[in-house]
């Protein structure tokens, strides 16, 4: 039908060719005519022969069938495969009614068809710049008012339905004027319920379930059907990324931690039931050597039916033995108890004795060091009052003292000029004078000074 549709067209335009051939032809004859009848040559009417009229009326009849095969190309509509057309008439718009895949009638230069792709359709956005693709980058605000990007793809097809719908009331192309307002307008509306973490992670299947009935709503009601909505990629904020990542990582440690628990706690499971086994294997054990006991038990009972008399003398041999044995062990018991107690109080007499003994010795030696304290008390203030008469009646003897008991390698004294109560002052006086101190030439003053001026030789001396 489509070669048809050319062939038809093909032969209007030759008609319409035929036409403009016949005028045109008939134009060249008549400008050879005028210019052979404006050279003036003899005979040249004849060679040009008589001048032949125009024929419009030809030209007029192929351009009237030119027409014919031009409409019927015009009325011949084609729908390809995967699309959808509607009428649109010049006069009452468009008109109801889908065209599917195929060839249709129309009314040439009063209806045409208005082709649309019935396939699926994909929306796509970027959630970051910089990708090889030039799609729109769609970002929205979360509840924190941290914008994120997102990567979402939207596969819509339009409703064959509601084409007249469609072709009437939305704006075209529907991809770029419809379909991406509502689907980014339905993120960016849903994004400020939820935190980015929820978004990320924990509610991303329910922030994309909501988006979706939001966008099939929306469009659905424009005759656009969404077939699916998908979230590729969220793209957070630099800063919130690394901290979401330690965040992920701490999660992940917890989950494996949780993993290791449960494995300990079934192997902790594994151990008690081997315990259990164990358990059971060993009173299985035990409840077959109790068997065996009570099988060797009745054996032996039964032979103790023929022992047993044999066994009961011997019993009351062994019986008797040790009353026996027991009468001889209390004896001894009560014969080294005995002993014990008497041990016990001639031990307890002795160091009764012995603490009293140490307490009179104790007692003498405090009276015997109270006397020895009280006599050498008595001697001493006895010598001290000596030694103090002693002192007054010779206050010189201090001197002396002092003197003898300087060392003996001393050379050089310091004594104050005027010292009246120092020893030296009056001693080393007489000793380098040689005699008697100034002023004083009595006999008595000599024999007075006369243990001064013996103190002075012997330092002099030493």
């Amino acid at each position: 039908m489509f070669a048809l549709k050319w062939l038809l067209m093909a032969a209007g335009v030759a008609m319409f060719g035929t036409a403009a051939g016949v005028v045109g032809y008939d134009v060249y004859l008549a400008m050879q005519f005028q210019k052979l009848m404006g050279s003036g040559e003899p005979g040249a009417a004849e060679k040009a022969g008589m001048r032949r009229p125009m024929r419009w009326s030809l030209a007029a009849k192929w351009f009237g069938l030119a027409w014919v095969p031009l409409l019927l190309a015009m009325s011949i509509a084609s729908v390809p495969e995967g699309s959808g057309g509607v009428r649109i008439s010049q006069i009452s718009g468009t008109l109801p009614g889908t065209l599917y895949p195929g060839v249709h009638l129309v009314m040439p230069l009063v209806q045409r068809v208005a082709v649309y792709d019935l396939r699926d359709h994909l929306y796509t956005t970027n959630a970051a710049p910089g990708t090889a693709t030039k799609n729109e980058i769609l970002n929205v605000q979360t509840r924190e008012g941290l914008t994120i990007g997102l990567a979402i793809s939207v596969r819509y097809r339009l409703d064959p339905q509601r084409l007249g719908y469609i072709d009437a009331n939305l704006a075209q192309p529907v991809d770029s004027e419809i379909v991406a307002p509502v689907v980014s307008t339905a993120f960016r509306d849903l994004a400020p319920n939820y935190v980015v973490r929820e978004v990320f992670s924990t509610k991303r299947d329910e922030f994309r379930a909501k988006t979706t009935k939001t966008i099939t709503d929306r469009l659905g009601a424009d005759g656009i059907i969404v077939k699916e909505v998908l979230l590729r990629d969220v793209h957070l904020p630099e800063e919130y990324a690394k901290g979401l990542e330690g965040i992920l990582l701490k999660e992940q440690e917890s989950e494996r931690m949780e993993f290791e628990t449960a494995i300990y706690e079934k192997q902790v499971k594994v151990a008690e039931l081997q315990a259990e086994a164990e358990k059971a294997r060993q009173l299985k054990h035990s409840e077959a050597d109790a068997a065996s006991r009570v099988i060797a038990a009745k054996a032996e009972a039964d032979a103790m039916q023929y022992t047993l008399p044999l066994k009961q003398k011997q019993i009351e041999q062994s019986r008797l033995e040790a009353q026996a044995r027991k009468e001889a062990t209390v004896e001894n018991a009560e014969a080294a108890a005995q002993s014990k107690i008497t041990d016990s109080k001639a031990e307890a007499e002795r160091r009764r004795v012995l603490a009293a003994a140490d307490a009179d010795t104790t007692r003498l030696n405090a009276a015997a060091n109270a006397d020895t304290i009280r006599l050498t008390a008595a001697a001493d203030a006895e010598r001290l009052q000596g030694e103090a008469a002693v002192l007054k009646q010779n206050p010189m003897l201090i001197q002396k003292i002092i003197a003898e008991r300087l060392s003996d390698k001393l050379q050089i004294i310091m004594v104050p000029t005027d010292g009246r109560n120092f020893f030296a002052s009056d001693v080393l006086r007489s000793a380098f004078s040689g005699g008697l101190p100034s002023g004083g030439t009595d006999e008595t003053d000599q024999d007075a000074n006369a243990p001064a001026r013996k103190q002075a030789q012997i330092l002099k001396t030493k």
